[in-house]
């Protein structure tokens, strides 16, 4: 069982895949080459689905960084003999303008030790186990390094040290003050020939990521307010969950890390949620100025393509090419981190129905329109057909933005998105092209403005509630004022926030979405880390920014200590939960510390 806490892994990422390393030096997690591949190593989830270890042989005090405005991680070892320092990096390729961060990535995974004082014994270990741990590779010793063959994958691992072989492979070199050890591996298609890369071609990839994160820092990141380093941070992290070849991105790096130890709400979280995926490029229009918005919008009308008459519901997800098909599946053989059973793949999710997913593609884009070049003909069908959507479908039931596995409502939230996929539309509607339905779709706002006001509140809980009819709080209510449906300082929001302040939150401060519904689950689950960034911003939102910053301050002090937040937080130890690094969580913290900077920024 893998009892190492999910805060204890740090991110790396190409734009194609992504990494986790533990603070111990083990890479337990690498799916290659995209991040819904079948993994190489994956002990978070089972000890014998493989790792990839570089560390010192004796005791050590790890502490760790990412390099200025990278996301390559070093990791330094002292140790009773020496210093030793591990420099971890997907090979982004190189970039020169920011904009083509990872468009060359050569899927190599660049690990490069140096000895900074006295001497240190490595220990290294390379364990490869491809398809979930299901196959047990032959390793064969080349110059250089060895082969890996198994499965669908052929790996490289170049390597500067004879290698004892056995089901994994090993070396105990020594290093020397001021010495340098550099491995690197690369992923090919089966039956290709993975290159073995001399010490100075690992470095020269190493450097070339370095400088490509840098020029895309430098040429995406503008933010000048409060906690500036967290909101950088968290575009990095976000731009990291974006597939470069296409411009989806992923909801996090990993599946099936559990929302409850030991429960059943393991999810896989390696595609585009549409929802999850506009939020996001709305986080990065404060975070890193989103350039990149248009490739989405284009895949995203491309994914959603084949209902041109839109007689069908949006996808609410898809797979990082455009895939529709996400059927889930359980892998039995792996025992879940710290047993949390079960081990998903796909997400039975993909055929849901959620009616706010038309909401917010729309407000993203209606954001980031002035980022857009002129939108195409095909993508302004699309979106026209989206607000003709959300004007016909408003008044059905869905399962909502939390995915619930019980029975369809009319779920506030629901509604609410609705109305925002047609007041962003009629904003647009010369842009469209699509004057000629503004009559249409005011009426439809309107009328779906009068049920929310009529049928989501609830006089006994005295607040907006989870669905219409129901006295259930839910903090997705928070976002009628983040939206602009409610001003958040009226008496209903402002008791809508109160509520959610006072009976959705833990004895830590932190929200819950919800407590005492019936969402077809068993179990339980952590405090919500958007949601309580949601707090934080509606707080702002009505004036109050000291209580604020002291919500905000508390979903800081959930990070781990390179900056990276999972999804949900268990109230009783603070230990994070869930899916990790989640979108969702860094998102809520980039637009919460926007609020408040804006709140603050008000004259008087």
């Amino acid at each position: 069982m893998n009892d190492r806490p999910i805060a204890d892994y740090a991110l790396l990422s190409d734009c194609h895949t992504a990494a986790l390393v533990s603070r111990h030096g083990s890479v337990d997690w690498l799916c290659m080459p995209h991040f819904d591949s079948r993994s190489l190593f994956g002990r978070i989830l089972g000890p014998q689905a493989g790792h990839w270890l570089i560390r010192p042989a004796g005791p050590s005090t790890p502490s760790r960084r990412y390099l200025e405005r990278t996301m390559v991680l070093q990791t330094t070892f002292r140790t009773p003999t020496g210093t030793l320092t591990v420099t971890d990096a997907l090979a982004s390729g190189p970039s020169r303008t920011g904009h083509d961060l990872g468009l060359h990535a050569p899927h190599l995974l660049l690990r490069v030790a140096h000895c900074t004082e006295g001497q240190v014994a490595l220990e290294v270990e390379f364990a490869p186990r491809p398809e979930y741990g299901l196959v047990r590779p032959r390793l064969m010793a080349v110059d250089g390094g060895l082969r890996c063959h198994g499965g669908p994958d052929t790996l490289g691992l170049s390597c500067p040290y004879p290698l004892e072989i056995t089901d994994m492979a090993r070396c105990a070199p020594q290093l020397h003050e001021g010495q340098y050890a550099g491995f690197a591996l690369q992923h090919v298609p089966a039956g290709s020939h993975p290159a073995m890369w001399s010490q100075q071609e690992i470095r020269t990839h190493l450097k070339d990521t370095v400088a490509a994160w840098h020029a895309w820092s430098g040429h995406h990141q503008r933010y000048e307010g409060p906690w500036a380093d967290l909101v950088d941070h968290s575009g990095r992290v976000l731009q990291s969950l974006t597939f470069q070849p296409t411009g989806a991105i992923v909801a996090a790096p990993t599946t099936s890390l559990p929302e409850e130890i030991g429960g059943v709400r393991n999810w896989d979280y390696r595609y585009s949620w549409v929802r999850d995926a506009s939020f996001t490029l709305d986080a990065l229009w404060v975070a890193a100025c989103p350039y990149e918005a248009e490739q989405f919008f284009r895949w995203m009308a491309q994914a959603a393509a084949g209902d041109p008459d839109h007689h069908q519901d949006l996808q609410i997800m898809f797979g990082i090419r455009g895939e529709r098909d996400l059927s889930e599946r359980e892998l039995p053989h792996l025992p879940g981190w710290r047993d949390s059973r079960p081990v998903r793949t796909g997400n039975g999710a993909w055929a849901q129905r959620q009616l706010d997913v038309y909401g917010e593609l729309l407000a993203a884009f209606h954001k980031l329109r002035h980022h857009l070049h002129d939108a195409d003909t095909h993508t302004r069908a699309f979106l026209t057909g989206l607000a003709d959507t959300a004007a016909a479908r408003w008044r059905e039931k869905d399962q909502g933005i939390w995915e619930v596995r019980s029975e369809p409502q009319h779920f506030l939230y629901s509604k609410l998105m609705c109305w925002v996929a047609l007041d962003r539309a009629l904003d647009m509607a010369g842009e469209l092209g699509a004057r000629e339905r503004i009559p249409a779709w005011r009426r439809a706002r309107d009328e779906i403005r009068t049920a929310v006001e009529q049928e989501g509140w609830s006089e006994s809980a005295g607040a907006y509630t989870q669905a219409f009819g129901s006295d259930t709080l839910d903090a997705s209510a928070l976002m009628m004022a983040i939206v602009g449906f409610e001003a958040a300082d009226t008496p209903r929001m402002r008791a809508t926030i109160d509520a959610v302040r006072t009976r959705l939150t833990g004895p830590d401060g932190m929200v819950y979405r919800y407590l005492a519904a019936d969402d077809g689950l068993p179990g339980e689950e952590g405090t919500f880390l958007l949601c309580t960034c949601w707090l934080a911003q509606a707080l702002a939102l009505a004036g109050d920014t000291e209580a604020a910053r002291t919500v905000f301050e508390r979903v800081a002090g959930c990070m781990n200590d390179v900056g990276l937040l999972a999804e949900e937080v268990e109230p009783a130890t603070g230990e994070l939960l869930g899916n990790f690094p989640q979108a969702f969580s860094h998102i809520g913290l980039v637009n919460a510390a926007w609020a408040i900077h804006q709140a603050e920024s008000r004259p008087g």
